[in-house]
């Protein structure tokens, strides 16, 4: 059934919208339907950020798997044990590149992918520090994608755990995801640590991002919650969700990137102290206005209407579309707008915000001139979510995902919603009694521009010095 079908059936009430004691019944997603791993209430499972293209372009999953990373939550069955053999054979790259000018190639022991073979790399002593060299075992590949690969090592010298990413590179193009992780530094953000090149018999080249590792997903959280038929606690839900803003706040405001891929998948978060890291900039881009950039990117489920009707020239508010999109997700246990295709995309989306006006495409897309849509009303928010669910948190949702895109709220406005106040109070901890992760630890540059009053509701008395 095309696109204008099935929005006529809707609007005719043929098909119709229900609401069984005030809990909006969804489409229930294939990626529900997957077999996941028991996770103990800690959350102690391991995984690590998937991998895109250098590129601009876009993810073509089925809903909320980005189809250039396949993240191995099943283990077991995935026999996922030993590298991929196409990457083996792989040595180090002698030739410094331009684009790396700190970090100095040198001996592999063995061939440097297998599981248990060792990677040894030199740091080069800049700024009259020694040389130091870093040596990592290979322990199992955590992501495979058609562009590269993720696999966890570990740092013999430190005995710390790392994520190697390791992805082609492109000689016509500078990477991009890597020079957007050298200009990152927040406690939101994963960690570059440093990377490397590598080459294989057939001369191609791999660029090797070196990261932080962290050992669990929102994603994974979201999915343990639903297998066990329990509500994700908003405690949870409040402390990932500030943490998405605050980041996404330094990305837009104080570094200039939007990261054009926020779902669950991609925001680490660490099973003990519940700190959330973005993770995977391989979409992310600085959005030049004027200059106008694909139209065809973030995974589908998370996708602002903006980018379904073709805009070219949007900017960072499809980050906090995809933000909406993921606090939906925590507060239902599944996705809002599970649409098998990005055509049924967008009618999951008219389903639920009503038909847009002629007003609010325009907002989206002003070159997009095809206004024939069946009228359909808007659901009350309040009908879409459990009776269980926080006023407050009903109306930050209804206030990311707006069709216009100027009237989203801004990362930082959004952080200082009255939903978020719980993390404010004196005594606020974890259910566990230990103390939150930093969160109002707020540069100069992060509250640039910020009116007096947004910066007295950010940082809580309690906190200033």
């Amino acid at each position: 059934m095309n696109v204008m079908r099935r929005l006529k059936s809707i609007a005719s009430g043929k098909s119709s919208i229900s609401d069984p004691g005030g809990d909006f019944s969804l489409k229930r997603p294939k990626v529900d339907q997957e077999v996941d791993h028991r996770v103990d209430i800690e959350i102690q499972l391991e995984e690590q950020c998937p991998i895109t293209r250098n590129d601009d372009v876009a993810s073509t999953s089925e809903g909320s798997a980005s189809s250039t990373l396949t993240v191995d939550t099943r283990q077991e069955k995935s026999g996922y044990k030993e590298l991929p053999k196409e990457m083996s054979g792989m040595k180090i790259r002698d030739k410094i590149s331009d684009d790396h000018e700190d970090m100095e190639p040198t001996v592999v022991s063995g061939n440097g992918t297998e599981t248990g073979q060792i990677i040894v790399t030199t740091l080069s002593g800049r700024k009259g520090k020694k040389k130091q060299t870093l040596s990592y075992m290979a322990e199992r590949v955590v992501g495979t994608g058609s562009f590269g690969v993720v696999f966890q090592a570990k740092c013999l010298e430190t005995g710390e755990s790392v994520a190697i990413k390791k992805v082609l590179e492109d000689r016509r193009y500078k990477n991009r995801e890597l020079q957007i992780m050298r200009m990152l530094d927040h406690p939101n953000a994963v960690h570059l640590r440093h990377c490397f090149y590598s080459t294989t018999e057939k001369n191609e080249v791999y660029l090797n991002l070196v990261l932080e590792y962290v050992s669990e997903t929102v994603y994974r959280v979201s999915r343990h919650y639903s297998r066990v038929n329990h509500h994700m606690p908003i405690i949870f839900i409040q402390l990932y969700m500030y943490q998405l803003c605050r980041a996404l706040n330094y990305m837009h405001n104080v570094i200039g990137v939007c990261h054009r891929d926020i779902k669950p998948q991609n925001l680490l978060v660490n099973p003990h102290t519940h700190q959330l890291k973005i993770c995977d900039f391989g979409s992310a881009k600085m959005l030049v206005p004027g200059e106008p950039n694909i139209a065809y990117i973030c995974s589908r489920y998370y996708r602002a209407p903006e980018l379904i009707f073709g805009a070219t020239e949007y900017t960072t508010a499809i980050d906090m579309w995809s933000a909406g999109c993921v606090f939906a997700e925590l507060l239902l246990g599944q996705p809002l707008f599970p649409g098998e295709s990005g055509v049924d995309q967008l009618v999951e989306i008219i389903k639920i915000l009503g038909t847009p006006t002629t007003e609010e495409i325009r907002c989206m897309n002003p070159s997009y001139k095809e206004f024939k849509f069946p009228q359909i009303k808007a659901h009350p928010w309040h009908k879409i979510f459990h009776r269980r669910i926080p006023p407050e948190a009903v109306d930050l949702a209804s206030r990311l995902l707006q069709y216009s895109p100027t009237l989203r709220c801004t990362s930082l406005e959004a952080c200082a919603h009255p939903f978020f106040d719980a993390l404010r109070e004196p005594n606020a901890c974890l259910p566990n009694g230990r103390p939150f992760p930093p969160l109002f630890n707020f540069t100069p540059q992060e509250l640039s521009g910020a009116p007096t009053e947004l910066r007295q509701c950010l940082i809580p008395e309690h906190t200033r010095k």
